[in-house]
């Protein structure tokens, strides 16, 4: 198939191009690098051995979109979004704007270009405050932040499109909070400026580029008190889209599933974790409880495993150890 990306600079964006590639599909992609590097792209390539067109582009630039869409693509692979839950608070019209009218540009072009496939990057956030897990896709949506708002709002624009107009098939993939990195350690996570998220914020720590982790609250009520999650491995999370893409036939409009491992692991044993993959104790300190988060949440992953014939593969170890090999081998990220 011929694969239009959206953020492919990104993350989780250049470790599904890589697998799309490997797999024998047909791969162009565009970021605005707002918050990516091109390297990232340069170094598929040479993992690959394959071409990889890349464009820059904003989802804000809607003529842009439709003549690119127009060139003609079997299904579009969709992440590009600005994602920080804290920048999303101080900036709600800014996320709106570039994620949900952004979305809704790449959705027009899509449709004036009769191209009606689609993998959406969607969260977990969209759950909101989860009282039990593991969560499942019945679970009651809400937004407890501006961020998870936007991935709200694009599933509904997806929802009500297939719902308007027949031959829509969109994967609504739900993902739980992606960390490791390609085995090679060339391609990995480089978030610009402060990390948002645990991993980087810890390997970062380890390298020394952070003097310590903060653990955000001791107190929540899980067993050793602070706040679990599903950890799920990058490349499994890339081949999830891959089986995403191999099985939209199936789908019935747009439809969501939930993308995790199945299991929470709490900040202090990540930590553990990946002092064990780095060789040394990564210092913490115990911070008092951020508002708005949440005490414990996994997936359920059972609906991914019946409807596209995928599990996660790759466990915390293994999670920590590629996640460190990248973090050591490009100290500084993609800048170095």
């Amino acid at each position: 198939m011929r694969i239009l990306v959206t953020g492919v600079a990104g993350y989780i964006g250049s470790h599904t191009a890589l697998e799309l590639l490997n797999a024998g599909h047909d791969v162009v992609g565009f970021d605005n690098l707002s918050n990516s590097s091109q390297e990232s792209v340069r170094r598929v390539r040479a993992l690959t051995g394959k071409p990889l067109r890349f464009e820059k582009l904003d989802l804000l630039d809607a003529p842009g979109l439709g003549r690119l869409l127009k060139e003609g693509f079997d299904a579009v692979v969709h992440f590009a979004a600005l994602k920080a839950v804290g920048e999303s608070v101080e900036k709600p019209e800014l996320y709106r704007r570039n994620n949900v009218d952004g979305s809704a540009n790449l959705l027009a072009a899509m449709t004036a270009a009769n191209c009606r496939k689609l993998v959406f990057s969607s969260s977990c956030t969209v759950y909101g405050d989860v009282k039990k897990s593991p969560v499942d896709e019945s679970h009651p949506r809400s937004a407890v932040n501006p961020y998870g708002g936007t991935k709200l709002a694009v599933e509904d624009l997806c929802f009500e499109l297939a719902r308007r107009e027949k031959g829509w098939r969109v994967a609504l993939l739900r993902y739980f909070n992606p960390i490791g990195a390609h085995e090679s350690g060339r391609i990995g996570e480089d978030p610009r400026g402060l990390p948002n998220n645990l991993m980087p914020y810890v390997m970062q720590t380890a390298v020394g580029r952070r003097d310590k982790v903060r653990v955000w609250g001791d107190d929540y009520p899980t067993p050793d008190g602070t706040g679990v999650r599903d950890y799920i491995h990058v490349v499994d999370l890339a081949l999830g889209h891959l089986a995403a893409l191999n099985h939209l036939d199936e789908f019935d409009g747009a439809e969501a599933v939930n993308l995790g491992t199945g299991r929470g692991a709490s900040v202090l044993e990540v930590i553990a974790a990946a002092s064990k993959a780095v060789g040394h104790r990564i210092p913490y300190e115990i911070m008092p409880r951020r508002p708005g988060d949440s005490a414990a949440i996994w997936a359920d992953p059972s609906l991914a495993k019946k409807k596209l014939g995928w599990t996660a593969a790759r466990g915390l170890e293994r999670m920590c150890a590629d996640h460190w090999r990248w973090q050591k081998d490009n100290p500084n990220g993609y800048g170095a």
